[in-house]
């Protein structure tokens, strides 16, 4: 099993209901497929730094979750196959950011914050 984390940005058209069913579908599809959701954060409508397909605007949601290597491939097909996705991106990560993403997620100290003078 490997670690990844997924960004994707779905189409702002979207009403709450649709985009909580797309979360769900897809994390569905990973437990399905031998996987492990670890963490799903929506990061809701923010705005683009381009236009894509004529949009300025994009739903955001970040999923960080264990796999099977071959398990992207067919995640990938699913993800290209719907019109809601206007892109995503897959990373792999390896221990350390792993352990960075738990820790910031628990409110410990990851010596990358901000010191305020």
């Amino acid at each position: 099993m490997n670690n990844y984390e997924l960004m994707v940005i779905f189409t702002p058209v979207l009403s709450e209901d649709e985009f909580k069913a797309t979360q769900k579908k897809y994390a569905d599809f990973i437990k399905e497929n031998g996987g492990n959701v670890a963490h799903s954060n929506p990061w809701g409508l923010k705005s683009l730094a381009y236009p894509i397909q004529k949009k300025t605007t994009g739903i955001y949601w970040v999923l960080e979750y264990s796999a099977p290597s071959d398990f992207n491939e067919k995640f990938k097909i699913q993800m290209l196959r719907d019109e809601q996705i206007m892109r995503f991106m897959v990373t792999a990560l390896d221990k350390y950011a792993v352990e960075y993403n738990t820790r910031k997620r628990s409110g410990v100290s990851t010596g990358t914050e901000k010191v305020e003078g």
